[in-house]
């Protein structure tokens, strides 16, 4: 296969995953919808499960599929790009997009309740003649830092999950290229994976809003849902393998959800892909 018919495929692949990955994003919103009220603690538990998840599902997937077409079992060449591949675009579908959207969105900035709460008073405490000046600089300037305090926490926060909790998601990778280096299948891995993504990057989100939900900010964490999975999970179920493989020419639309091909060649390989 040539790179322009290799590019063709890809693109091709891409527009077929745009119906579900539409869906999970739409489950994505529900999942936040359900859960706004809660607890940050909930959030950042939800971030916690899903997340990892996200990371053994994408290993699993990517590892599989470079085992499936290239029919390799070098288990270290399969455990870097399992482990590369699940980590790298895990952290930018769950993490980074939502991030970028989040910061777009302003979805940090307070409610107006909450804004009111915290707001700084509109003049300075009058001077008192018997405090002394430099008392009263202090004073001011105790102020002016609880403001700036208060501007940098209305600010997303870009949460880390192989860094914050890598003692979860690092394991998690390794753990689906095992399971993947045992029995190589994309099929449900695939699919699933596509929907733990969408609420990993939910829960992200839900992580960092204290803005007044809307109409308009829903619309908006739609379409951030949308780009954090439809371009970071094909890329790593689809593009990422196709790096280190030929696909077939007769694979077309989802050619990774199709297992037909792969059961043929178990019966070539003795069951390599079973």
């Amino acid at each position: 296969m040539t790179v322009s018919d290799k590019a063709k495929h890809i693109l091709a692949e891409l527009r077929a995953h745009v119906p579900f990955t539409l869906a999970g994003a739409v489950t994505g919103i529900v999942l936040m919808l359900l859960f706004r009220r809660a607890d940050p603690a909930v959030h950042r538990g939800l971030f916690a499960v899903f997340h990892p998840a996200h990371v053994v599902l994408s290993a699993m997937v990517t590892a599989s599929l470079f085992q499936l077409h290239r029919k390799a079992r070098d288990f270290m060449r399969i455990l870097l790009i399992g482990y590369f591949g699940s980590i790298g675009i895990a952290t930018l579908s769950d993490c980074i997009v939502p991030f970028l959207g989040e910061s777009v969105l302003g979805v940090a900035v307070p409610t107006h309740a909450v804004a009111h709460d915290h707001a700084a008073p509109e003049t300075e405490p009058e001077h008192d003649p018997d405090v002394a000046d430099h008392e009263h600089e202090a004073l001011t300037a105790t102020g002016d830092d609880h403001a700036a305090l208060e501007d940098h926490d209305h600010r997303p926060r870009l949460h880390l999950g192989f860094i914050e909790e890598w003692y979860l998601v690092n394991p998690a990778a390794i753990l689906g290229v095992l399971i993947a280096y045992a029995l190589p299948r994309t099929r449900f891995p695939h699919a699933l994976h596509v929907l733990i993504s969408t609420w990993a990057s939910s829960a992200h989100i839900l992580m960092n809003t204290q803005a007044d939900w809307s109409a308009t900010l829903l619309a908006g964490m739609l379409i951030v849902l949308f780009i954090a999975v439809w371009l970071p999970c094909c890329i790593s179920d689809i593009v990422f393998p196709m790096l280190f493989v030929d696909a077939s020419p007769g694979h077309t639309h989802c050619w990774l959800c199709r297992e037909e091909d792969t059961a043929k060649a178990d019966d070539e390989t003795g069951g390599l892909g079973s």
